[in-house]
């Protein structure tokens, strides 16, 4: 029996990288993520796998929703609870690593770069848009923290419901954004484009690029400089 190239898989070919690599690789990033989106690739096409580093130095990376991707400065935008492993260990070391993949397409963006709280109203505005279940939930789990039962928390909900005043079914219902719930930017310094080929011979670029703290929420970035990489 032949063997199948998990890189192709029978999904057609994507181009290769342009031979002279773009000075700035946000955009061509920002249009793949677009074009998952538009092809419906599944179901969650912002789907992206968030690296950090905790206690002891060791790694832990889990999925989460990749909500913008800023191309000018350049840098991606999740949310999550802020009491949550995920967001303490930010805390510790902002420096992390994200991973974006999509099998149909051949097509992989990598970012690693510094994390920052994003501003307070970015994250009003973006928790205004969630549907009410959602911000009950945000309301209710305290994340990543031990719980005795699945009932026990469905407890919670229930009483959060009675103390916000609201169900599940009121969907004009308006709910601010809890103190312990926002967002993340993760600034990029190192982005790269990876396009599967056949035979494992894939087109792989790096671009990295300098960046000086500036102000509360980002940095003041350096040039880009880009490098092809063998596969």
């Amino acid at each position: 029996m032949a063997k199948i190239d998990a890189a192709t898989a029978g999904y057609p070919l994507p181009e290769l990288l342009p031979v002279e690599l773009p000075a700035d690789p946000m955009p061509m990033a920002k249009e793949w993520m677009d074009k998952a989106w538009a092809d419906y690739v599944q179901p969650n096409a912002n789907a992206v796998y968030l690296a950090t580093v905790g206690e002891g130095g060791c790694p832990s990376v889990r999925a989460v929703l990749c909500k913008d991707l800023i191309v000018d400065p350049g840098y991606a935008v999740f949310y999550t609870n802020l009491n949550s492993r995920k967001a303490q260990e930010i805390a510790a070391n902002p420096r992390v690593a994200l991973l974006l993949h999509w099998d149909t397409l051949n097509r992989q963006i990598r970012i690693e770069g510094t994390a920052v709280a994003s501003p307070a109203a970015e994250s009003d505005r973006y928790f205004a848009t969630r549907p009410v279940a959602s911000k009950i939930g945000a309301w209710t789990s305290e994340q990543s923290a031990p719980i005795e039962s699945r009932a026990a928390l469905m407890a919670n909900i229930t009483r959060t419901m009675l103390r916000l005043g609201v169900k599940l079914d009121d969907t004009d219902a308006e709910i601010a954004r809890p103190p312990s719930w926002g967002g993340f930017r993760v600034w990029a310094e190192h982005v790269e484009l990876w396009v599967g080929q056949e035979s494992r011979v894939h087109d792989r670029a790096r671009w990295s690029r300098s960046l000086t703290p500036d102000g509360e929420h980002g940095f003041a970035c350096g040039d880009w400089a880009s490098t092809r990489l063998q596969p």
